[in-house]
């Protein structure tokens, strides 16, 4: 892994390293044949990275520097970068380039960065597990001889950040996306509240749900990616919210069920080590959780939202889709209208109810996710791969569904295999959520 963005950038500032070089280490990892670069970029590195990276240092030699000027970025394989093809982790798409950035990489280029390449994803994100048949699955850094799953639907978005490919990744989060592999490849992963980065220039899964999110090795990497995608010029001034104090809620609904003994006993240290550092964390219902089951019936509002977007294409191409993606997505043609509106104003009621419920508390904390990453070859057949596929789900997707953010932390100890710790905040309360992080991050990360 390279090392935080600040520390980077200080590099990059003092000479000691340039763009050139540091996209060049990049590139020899992603062709590294005995490694994962091959599933983690299946189109290879961009093309364009290298003219960038010599750009951005000529641009510092005269004075002239972004945030993020050289810094090695990849991006998933559903945003639009002018010039590239965007096919979604699918082969169902038109091989044209866009003629335009998505908006977020547009802002990200704006601050310097370097794309490095297109990360492999599950089929048009529709999967928590990361596996994609048509281009391969990167395995998670963790016990990789065993072949364990990177999580998804970003999966070569982490393992280029966990294999040294890139500083960080930009991924999609419509149910955990980000958070999930962020989660099982032991790195720090945010989703913010929804609407404060425009989806425009992304392929869509759930317009309801989609947000766009980072992962990176701490949660301040991931705090200065959000600052720009976000619209800010520079990344925002986060400091450490101190724990004394700090008002936490483990939720005795769902997000406990079905732990798994290395991830129990790891949130269990977790929770105990934020108490000792002054946190006050107690347990509590929430009367909006109760009705998530029925918002999610026939697969909800993502299936519907998902179905109406792909129809047209599975009409001409369904023999070409992944058959576990396909098949969710037509989930969406059992919702009638009149269902799909009364679960539309039934997601509304539920945000306003949940964000009253988070008042008197300033995050919930829980497990990411429930277990450990399974290998690839055990979820080969059903039902194993739907119901993991659901239990790596069903943690996070609640602040998709309820709208607001989320950020997960690694909390496991160093050897051990990556756990992740969840914290969800009120609706736009991400700078207050990112300065907790920051904070939880330096009691419960492994050392």
């Amino acid at each position: 892994m390279l090392p935080a963005l600040d520390s980077l950038r200080a590099q990059l500032v003092d000479g000691r390293i340039d763009a050139a070089s540091l996209l060049a280490s990049c590139i020899e990892r992603i062709g590294d044949e005995s490694g994962e670069g091959k599933r983690v970029f299946p189109h290879g590195a961009s093309a364009a990275a290298p003219v960038q990276a010599k750009a951005s240092d000529a641009l510092r030699r005269h004075g002239v520097a972004g945030p993020l000027s050289g810094i090695p970025i990849s991006v998933k394989d559903l945003f639009d970068v002018q010039g590239e093809i965007t096919r979604a982790g699918s082969r169902v798409l038109p091989e044209r380039a866009a003629t335009r950035d998505a908006v977020a990489i547009g802002r990200l280029r704006a601050a310097g960065a370097v794309f490095v390449g297109r990360t492999n994803m599950t089929e048009f994100a529709y999967s928590g597990l990361g596996i994609n048949p048509h281009y391969g699955t990167p395995a998670n850094p963790f016990d990789r001889r065993a072949g364990r799953i990177p999580g998804g639907s970003s999966s070569g978005a982490a393992v280029s950040v966990t294999d040294g490919m890139a500083a960080a990744a930009i991924g999609s989060d419509t149910g955990g996306s980000c958070r999930i592999p962020a989660a099982l490849c032991g790195l720090a992963g945010f989703k913010p509240t929804a609407a404060r980065i425009p989806l425009a220039g992304a392929v869509p899964l759930s317009s309801s749900y989609d947000s766009i999110g980072s992962m990176a090795p701490s949660v301040a990497c991931c705090a200065a990616l959000d600052s720009i995608m976000a619209g800010h010029t520079e990344p925002a001034d986060i400091l450490p919210l101190p724990l004394s104090g700090l008002r936490l809620a483990i939720p005795k609904d769902i997000v406990l069920d079905d732990l798994d003994a290395h991830v129990a006993a790891t949130f269990e240290r977790a929770i105990a080590r934020l108490t000792a550092a002054g946190a006050i964390v107690r347990e509590v219902s929430f009367d909006s959780w109760q009705h998530l089951a029925t918002i999610g019936q026939h697969g909800g509002l993502v299936a519907a939202e998902a179905w109406a977007w792909h129809v047209g294409l599975i009409k001409r191409h369904a023999d070409a889709y992944d058959p576990r993606v396909i098949a969710r997505i037509r989930l969406g043609s059992e919702h009638s209208t009149a269902e799909y509106l009364r679960n539309r104003t039934l997601r509304v009621q539920l945000c306003r109810q949940a964000d009253e419920e988070l008042r008197p508390f300033d995050a919930i904390v829980c497990p990411t996710v429930p277990i450990v990453a399974p290998r690839i070859a055990d979820l080969d057949e059903e039902p194993a791969y739907t119901s993991t596929n659901r239990l790596l789900l069903r943690n996070p997707s609640i602040a998709n569904v309820l709208d607001l953010c989320a950020l997960s932390i690694p909390c496991h100890a160093n050897g051990d295999a990556p756990v992740g710790l969840m914290l969800m905040g009120r609706h736009m309360s991400d700078h207050q959520l990112l300065a907790m992080g920051i904070g939880v991050e330096a009691v419960v990360r492994p050392q």
